[in-house]
């Protein structure tokens, strides 16, 4: 069983920053490819960022050159830097991906519960 904890959500002016943090945890031998999505409020999930195993990164066009997405092999966690925030970023976010649990054996784990983001003057 791997858990997903997402963190370090919370309400912040336009303009502000945050980082959030996803810790993984349980029956893990290595994280591999990870992604953070959000959803707003009335509408679907999105993907917004994502690294993969080897580092690389991609971005959701409005959040290109403000997010920043990380993670720390050591310690079972990614972590979403988020600057410039504007209003329309204010959304539940969530992480997911693609988890070693052996060498040969890979699962996407439940979502977790998200972590809220809030941005208002």
């Amino acid at each position: 069983q791997v858990q997903l904890v997402e963190s370090g959500g919370g309400l912040v002016q336009p303009g502000g920053s945050l980082r959030l943090s996803c810790a993984a945890s349980g029956s893990i031998f290595r994280i591999y490819a990870m992604r953070w999505y959000r959803q707003g409020p009335g509408k679907q999930r999105e993907l917004v960022a994502s690294i993969t195993g080897g580092g690389s990164t991609h971005y959701e066009d409005s959040v290109k050159g403000r997010f920043t997405i990380s993670r720390d092999n050591a310690k079972n966690t990614v972590f979403l830097q988020m600057n410039s925030l504007k209003p329309e970023d204010t959304a539940v976010y969530y992480c997911n991906g693609e988890i070693y649990q052996s060498v040969t054996t890979m699962i996407r784990p439940p979502w977790g519960q998200g972590t809220q983001v809030t941005v208002s003057s």
